[in-house]
């Protein structure tokens, strides 16, 4: 198991990696809307913070020698059912045709100001 944490990211507060890769595939850890390089919270609506757990996952992925286009499962956590089509408009519109395996699975409240959370597991590239 090789621990991946992209060298511009603060390091992890709790007892964690954000990316392992095991096997050929990558597991990154739950990624909110933070600042990867300071840690601290970024909040606003549903859709920046969708937006912005992508692009820190897209930078993880990258750095273990993957992809959004290699991703094959993601789960993603939300504070409010309401947020469904909002988490979705955004997540088609940067994973576009590329429909991995997904469940979206409503959970109450997160640590104000996050509403989303998502987890994913990805390909490594061919090569790596």
């Amino acid at each position: 198991m090789k621990k991946i944490k992209p060298d511009s990211f603060h390091e992890p507060a709790g007892h964690y990696s954000p990316a392992v890769v095991s096997n050929g595939f990558v597991f990154v850890s739950g990624q909110v809307a933070a600042d990867p390089e300071t840690g601290e919270a970024v909040g606003g609506t549903i859709e920046e913070q969708t937006e912005l757990c992508i692009r820190n996952l897209e930078k993880i992925l990258k750095a273990a020698g993957s992809g959004l286009g290699n991703v094959v499962k993601m789960t993603i956590f939300i504070s409010d059912e309401n947020h469904w089509g909002a988490v979705n408009e955004t997540y088609k519109s940067i994973f576009g045709d590329h429909k991995p395996a997904r469940a979206i699975i409503p959970v109450g409240s997160f640590r104000e100001p996050f509403l989303i959370e998502l987890e994913a597991i990805a390909a490594l590239d061919q090569g790596s």
